[in-house]
C-alpha cells in the first residue's frame, strides 16, 4: 500500500478490537492508530495505549476517563458518547473501525460517512436497524463501507470483479451453533452453559446466544440486503458446520464462487483495511490435505423461526429490523438471566415483531424511539409470561 491509514478503532478491548490491533501491530508501516475508545476494561485499554500510542482516547465513564488522564497527561481524554464522537471523527482519521454496539454505533457510523471516512463495521445492528438510513448517507458522500463479518466480507470479496446485474442468489453460510442437530423438543431443556459452547467461534456472550438461535445469520441476512443491495429473494442461508467456506455468490450462469479461509476474523479485518490490494500476512494458511470433510445442510426454518422472521423483516421493510433487533437483545437478555428458557427466546420476538406496525425511517431519533418502544414492550411482555 502506497499511503498509511489512520485509524479511529471504537471498541478496542472487545475481541473484534483486539484482533484489530493484532493485524495493526503486524503492519505498523500500513497502519496508524491515531485514535481509541474502550468500554469499561481500563487496564487493557492502558496497555493498549502504551502499544500503540494514539493521541486520542475515549472510555466509557468519566472517573475512568480521570484515571486516563492522570497517566497519561500528554493525551487528549474523553468520555462517554461524546468522547466516541471525538476519537472518531479526529481530523486526521480517514478509517474508522465500529465494533461497538448501540445506537451510538449508528450515530458516530453516519458522521463518519459525512466525513467521508471508510468505515469497516464490525457491528450487525447499525445496518439491521437503520439500513435504509445509512445507504441514503452513503449515496451523499465518498465514503466508503467495508464489512469486517467474515461472511459479508467474504459476499464482498466474491462480488468484487463482477457486476451486480450477474448476481443470481448469496449464500451466507452458518455454522449451525452447537443445536442445528437437535430437535425442536429439546430446545426447552438447554441451558445457559449449553448456549454459550460454541463449537467453533470464541465470541461474546449475546452473539455466541445469537448464534445459538441462529438470530446472528437472521441479522446477517437483512444486513447483507442494505450492504449489497439485493433483493429479499436473492438472499439464502446453509448450515456449514466448519465455517471454512465463509459465504458464497451465485451468478447467472450457474457460477458459484466461495471465499474460503481458517475461521480467524484477523483475514476479514485485514482486507477492510488494505482494500482494494491484499497484504502478506503470517496467518495460517488453509490446507485442504488437512480438511476431512466440507459439509452443507439446508436450514430448518420452522426450527430456527428467526430465519423465517428476517425474511419478514426484508418483506416490511421500514423501522422492522429495528423492532427484531431490539426485541431479541431483551430476549437474550432475560434467557441469561434465566427469566425465560432457551426456545421462549423464539417465541418471544415472534410475538413482538408479528404484532407490530411499522414507520418509515427518516432519522436517528426515529431509531432510537423504535428501540426504546419495543424493549419496554418487550420487558413486559416478558413480566407477563413470567407471572403466568
Amino acid at each position: 500500500m502506497s499511503n498509511v491509514r489512520n485509524i479511529a478503532l471504537l471498541g478496542s478491548t472487545g475481541s473484534i478490537g483486539k484482533n484489530v490491533l493484532d493485524v495493526i501491530a503486524s503492519n505498523r508501516d500500513k497502519f496508524r492508530l491515531v485514535s481509541i475508545a474502550c468500554g469499561e476494561n481500563i487496564d487493557l485499554l492502558i496497555k493498549q495505549v502504551n502499544d500503540f500510542s494514539p493521541e486520542k482516547i475515549s472510555a466509557k465513564s468519566k472517573k475512568d476517563a480521570e484515571k486516563l488522564k492522570s497517566i497519561f497527561p500528554d493525551k487528549k481524554v474523553f468520555y462517554g458518547n461524546e468522547g466516541l464522537m471525538e476519537v472518531a471523527l479526529d481530523k486526521r482519521v480517514d478509517t474508522m473501525i465500529s465494533a461497538i454496539n448501540g445506537t451510538i454505533s449508528l450515530e458516530v457510523t453516519i458522521e463518519s460517512i459525512r466525513n467521508n471516512h471508510r468505515v469497516c463495521l464490525a457491528n450487525k445492528e447499525t445496518l439491521v436497524a437503520a439500513g435504509e438510513l445509512i445507504n441514503r448517507e452513503l449515496d451523499n458522500s465518498n465514503a466508503e463501507l467495508i464489512p469486517i463479518d467474515s461472511e459479508q466480507s467474504a459476499i464482498f470479496q466474491c462480488l468484487i470483479p463482477n457486476n451486480k446485474e450477474f448476481v443470481k442468489n448469496v449464500i451466507l453460510t452458518a455454522s449451525g451453533g452447537p443445536f442445528f442437530k437437535k430437535d425442536k423438543e429439546s430446545f426447552s431443556s438447554i441451558t445457559i452453559k449449553d448456549a454459550l459452547s460454541h463449537p467453533t467461534w470464541s465470541m461474546g456472550t449475546k452473539i455466541t446466544i445469537d448464534s445459538a438461535t441462529l438470530m446472528n445469520k437472521a441479522l446477517e441476512m437483512i444486513e447483507a440486503f442494505y450492504l449489497f443491495r439485493l433483493n429479499k429473494d436473492q438472499i439464502d442461508v446453509i448450515i456449514h458446520p466448519q465455517s471454512i467456506v465463509h459465504s458464497m455468490v451465485e451468478f447467472i450462469d450457474s457460477s458459484i464462487i466461495a471465499q474460503l479461509s481458517v475461521p480467524d476474523m484477523r483475514i476479514p479485518i485485514l482486507y477492510s483495511l488494505s482494500y482494494p490490494e491484499r497484504i502478506e500476512s503470517r496467518i495460517k494458511c488453509l490446507s485442504f490435505s488437512d480438511i476431512k470433510k466440507l459439509e452443507f445442510f439446508e436450514k430448518d426454518i420452522e426450527k430456527f423461526s428467526s430465519i423465517k422472521m428476517a425474511y419478514y423483516v426484508l418483506e416490511k421493510g421500514k423501522n422492522a429490523g429495528a423492532v427484531l433487533n431490539a426485541a431479541n437483545e431483551v430476549a437474550v437478555e432475560s434467557f441469561l438471566k434465566g427469566e425465560i428458557r432457551f426456545d421462549e427466546i423464539f417465541n418471544v420476538v415472534e410475538e413482538i415483531l408479528y404484532n407490530e406496525r411499522f414507520y418509515q425511517i427518516n432519522s436517528i431519533s426515529n431509531i432510537n424511539e423504535t428501540i426504546e418502544h419495543i424493549k419496554r414492550k418487550t420487558i413486559n411482555h416478558i413480566k407477563r409470561r413470567i407471572i403466568r
